[in-house]
């Protein structure tokens, strides 16, 4: 393309937003109208593009507390292929603390691991309790595998977890629901049975759809739950892996190390899970696009809707302006003038909608926030108004043809 040819279309471009705004400006309450489909359809957009950008940070950001490089040994695995698999799973024997210590001493690729047990208890401070608590048993090597921070205090010592002294670690919702207005340090609270003291509490994690967090769990020494709680918990480990370029290489090593001290024969199945942080983000990202492919098919159908509305209006502005577009012509008009001319006015009739639509989607979306993870991020902005572009140039281009390959004669003879 030359310069002159592009200064050319450029006045073109130019002349026709001036004729399409006059036109709009002319019938402004059929464009209101008009626009009306496309302000649904834009706000369908918008939402389901907030809901769903929302959703993917919330889930990110709740599931990377887990550590991408962190190994989770356990009797059973995350997720079973079907139901008689999690029902032949239960029935695998528990995972031992000399297999735990055995796997701490010998597994190669090992930065840092930690033995977990998972109860639940009732937990009370003076007049106020919480019922159904989870209650993490582990080593002071947790803090390490997790890599949380404390808002308050400190974690346990490795002197303080292998003698199961009576101390704990509160997750920030536990301690806000025992402690409204003071310190939960130095305070003793009753953890079922027992007395603990607090020495510390979890900096606040956030959650994703009841995924669970530390934000509600109490942390304390491994041998306060075989002491005061269950003497055959069900006992699993996280283990840091010390390079994550080789997790893979990491996981066939615990395999075989878990194998061999489980004696598990030769060609028969693992009686144990190893599960990583990726098995619900892979499970996470397939709801995500079954999301996204049905909120795809609702918001084409409003878009649909809305397009049919902006064709026939243009076909009416194309027959009302017949004669326009003979005089035009007559004066050196090329077809693509009259066809740009059309398209424009129907981008513009689309764009002002989707704008509108924006306006209602960030109100709504600002109000549902309150409820639920959304968030209105400029990538979906953009999507919007991208979409309400290309609809308007889909929706015209029939009618914006008809007009630009009107005969200028028969134009002109139009009343």
């Amino acid at each position: 393309m030359t310069r002159f040819s592009a200064v050319v279309y450029l006045i073109e471009i130019k002349e026709g937003l001036a004729i399409a705004w006059d036109a709009i400006r002319a019938n402004k309450m059929r464009a209101v109208l008009t626009t009306l489909g496309i302000v649904i359809g834009i706000v369908t957009v918008t939402l389901m593009g907030a809901a769903i950008s929302g959703l993917n940070g919330s889930f990110h950001n709740s599931i990377s507390s887990m550590g991408a490089d962190v190994l989770y040994l356990n009797r059973v695995s995350w997720l079973a292929n079907s139901r008689e698999d999690w029902i032949n799973q239960q029935k695998r024997p528990l995972i031992t603390r000399d297999q735990v210590r055995a796997v701490e001493a010998q597994m190669p690729l090992l930065q840092c691991a930690a033995p977990v047990v998972e109860i639940a208890q009732s937990i009370s401070y003076n007049d106020r309790d919480s019922t159904g608590v989870r209650v993490i048993g582990t080593t002071d090597q947790f803090i390490l595998v997790r890599n949380f921070g404390l808002a308050a205090g400190r974690f346990f010592t490795p002197l303080e977890a292998n003698a199961g002294r009576a101390v704990c670690v509160l997750g920030t919702n536990i301690a806000g629901k025992l402690f409204a207005n003071e310190s939960p340090l130095g305070k003793t609270v009753r953890l079922g049975r027992r007395s603990l003291e607090v020495i510390g509490v979890i900096e606040k994690q956030g959650g994703f759809l009841g995924m669970p967090t530390l934000d509600d769990r109490v942390i304390i020494p491994l041998p306060q739950v075989f002491n005061g709680y269950s003497r055959q918990p069900d006992i699993g480990m996280e283990i840091k892996v010390a390079d994550i370029t080789r997790l893979d290489d990491a996981t066939e090593d615990l395999r075989a190390l878990m194998r061999r001290l489980r004696h598990v024969a030769p060609g028969d199945p693992d009686n144990f899970g190893i599960n990583q942080q990726q098995q619900f983000v892979t499970i996470f990202n397939q709801v995500g696009g079954t999301m996204a492919t049905v909120g795809l098919v609702i918001t084409g159908l409003s878009l649909f809707v809305g397009g049919i509305g902006i064709m026939n209006i243009m076909f009416v502005s194309v027959a009302e302006r017949t004669r326009e577009i003979g005089v035009r012509k007559a004066i050196g008009a090329k077809r693509r003038t009259i066809l740009m001319q059309f398209l424009i006015e129907a981008a513009l009739i689309c764009l002002l909608g989707g704008l509108v639509g924006l306006g209602v989607a960030y109100s709504l979306t600002f109000a549902v926030s309150r409820i639920m993870p959304v968030s209105m991020s400029l990538p979906v902005v953009m999507l919007a108004i991208l979409v309400s572009l290309i609809t308007g140039v889909i929706s015209g281009f029939l009618p914006a043809w008809r007009g630009a390959r009107m005969n200028a004669v028969d134009a002109l003879r139009n009343e």
